[in-house]
């Protein structure tokens, strides 16, 4: 017992240690990556949108930003629970404010508590998608007359903008690889290697 507690110990220090360590290129492409995915949709938002649209950019997505730039080994962040995440937490809110629009701290709990279970079950668990559900009961106006179009847009649509933007300067150096799964490294490398022949 004793030496198992003492390895766990050591394991934890290390692994603490190894998390503290600043690794200016990583913080630099996290920056950069981070910039343009948000600066893009709010770009988006600022120039092509009227003013009573302007709907584009949610709150969610600042906390995406940070797994998907940041934390790109995260689980969590990759592009099925991006995108998965966020689609069904949207679903979820959207619905469950359509049944009780007017009850804040019935609707509030349930969004994001369906939100949570739906993302476990479907394998697409994105702790932002839980305040893209909770954002769809509880912001009056704008995105309430949205109705299931807040579904597609700004959460979708944001989404695929956050992925793209992910794709490029995430594998933009041979120390960053994202997404983590080999068959999507595999597509990934497939076509750097065919953009490399012509």
């Amino acid at each position: 017992m004793k030496k198992a507690f003492k390895r766990t110990l050591r394991v934890s220090k290390y692994v603490i240690y190894k998390e503290t360590l600043v690794d200016y290129k990583e913080h630099f492409w996290s920056f950069l990556g981070a910039f343009f995915g948000i600066g893009l949709i709010a770009f988006l938002q600022s120039h092509y949108l009227l003013q009573q649209e302007n709907v584009f950019l949610i709150g969610s997505f600042g906390a995406s930003s940070v797994l998907i730039y940041g934390a790109i080994q995260s689980p969590l962040a990759q592009p099925r629970n991006l995108v998965g995440g966020h689609v069904i937490s949207a679903i979820v809110g959207v619905t469950v404010y359509q049944i009780v629009p007017d009850i804040l701290w019935l609707s509030a709990p349930l969004a994001v508590a369906f939100s949570i279970i739906l993302m476990q079950y479907t394998k697409t668990l994105h702790p932002p998608g839980g305040a893209t559900a909770l954002i769809a009961v509880t912001s009056p106006g704008k995105i309430a007359d949205l109705g299931y179009w807040y579904v597609l847009s700004p959460v979708l649509s944001g989404c695929i903008i956050l992925l793209l933007v992910a794709l490029f300067f995430n594998n933009i150096t041979k120390n960053r690889s994202y997404p983590t799964s080999s068959r999507w490294k595999r597509l990934l490398h497939k076509k750097h290697k065919h953009s490399l022949k012509n």
